[in-house]
């Protein structure tokens, strides 16, 4: 038989598979996020992502410099708040001794090298759990004073020395908003990783195990995105990058795979994707029960991420990966 194209040729081995490769996956591309907790030498298994772990300050510390030595370069930072110091103000988000901002002082501190990010949201902080400022008679969230009060805890985020915030609430003209307030404050060199397109999704369940923010009445569909617009994602994204935003992200990644693609063609700044923690939990859970191999799965799953277009992807795999890689 005479076949004038034979694909297979570039596929017949291992080395020539490795040359012709269109998608290059490394440690450079993670970042890490990170649960941390009140406390000293605490580690908590986090019952929904089995092997993930909320951590105190001291022993996050141990786990930074050991991330650097596997080669990724960058953590994003989430406090689980006491129920003591939650309201419907999210005050504690801006407090100068509190837990996110002394984390990011003792992080630099100890890796001064490495890129810290920080979540700003006030979920964490609030008695509701929701991402802002809640009208207890309407029951719904206020836009322009949850504006305010995320820009205090961006403030005090740069203070503390974060290289970039990053906003996950959602909340309408806040990339503006903070990015006036840094350049106003002095934090030139403070960066905004905005959650541009952040869909409405079942998969942060675990996520809302980690940190006891699960929303105390409704869901987040008036801030968060409808999982069924693609338009609306690329016009929220173009309006973040011409408020100021110097990284763009899509959140979840692995369901959103054409939303990453669509951001990618219509931007020029980077993508990060954000690999969720039910999509983390899913690929744990089929490999405890041995339907999938999990090594290979995240492989796979996070090639499938940087391929559909993200410049970098935030995932609980990133150690794990990291390690595969690096062997």
């Amino acid at each position: 038989m005479y076949l004038q194209r034979r694909n297979r040729i570039t596929r017949r081995s291992g080395a020539i598979r490795s040359l012709l490769a269109e998608t290059l996956l490394t440690p450079n591309d993670f970042i890490l996020p990170l649960f941390i907790t009140e406390g000293q030498d605490i580690i908590e298994e986090i019952p929904s992502m089995k092997g993930y772990y909320r951590r105190s300050l001291n022993k996050t510390i141990e786990d930074v410099k050991q991330m650097w030595t596997l080669g990724i370069k960058a953590v994003l930072l989430f406090v689980k708040a006491s129920d003591e110091v939650k309201d419907n103000t999210g005050k504690e988000a801006w407090n100068p001794d509190g837990l996110m901002q002394r984390s990011v002082k003792a992080i630099k501190d100890a890796v001064p090298e490495m890129v810290v990010m920080t979540d700003v949201a006030l979920d964490p902080y609030s008695i509701y759990g929701h991402d802002g400022i809640v009208d207890i008679e309407k029951g719904t969230i206020i836009n322009d004073q949850t504006v305010e009060a995320l820009t205090l805890m961006s403030l005090s985020h740069a203070a503390a020395g974060a290289d970039f915030i990053a906003p996950s609430d959602m909340m309408d003209g806040r990339i503006g908003a903070f990015r006036k307030a840094l350049e106003e404050n002095g934090f030139t060199d403070t960066g905004i990783m905005s959650y541009s397109a952040k869909y409405a999704s079942c998969f942060y369940g675990p996520f809302r195990d980690a940190l006891d923010s699960a929303p105390g009445f409704g869901d987040k569909k008036t801030y968060q995105m409808n999982y069924a617009n693609r338009l609306e994602a690329i016009n929220e994204t173009l309006q973040d990058v011409e408020q100021g935003a110097d990284i763009v992200m899509v959140k979840p990644a692995m369901a959103y795979l054409d939303i990453i693609r669509e951001i990618k063609n219509s931007v020029t700044v980077p993508v990060s994707a954000y690999h969720v923690s039910g999509e983390y939990a899913m690929i744990k859970a089929a490999a405890e029960k041995g339907w999938l191999d999990e090594n290979k799965a995240i492989l796979e799953s996070l090639t499938s991420i940087k391929r559909a277009g993200a410049d970098l992807i935030a995932t609980y795999f990133a150690v794990d990966a990291a390690k595969l890689l690096n062997n």
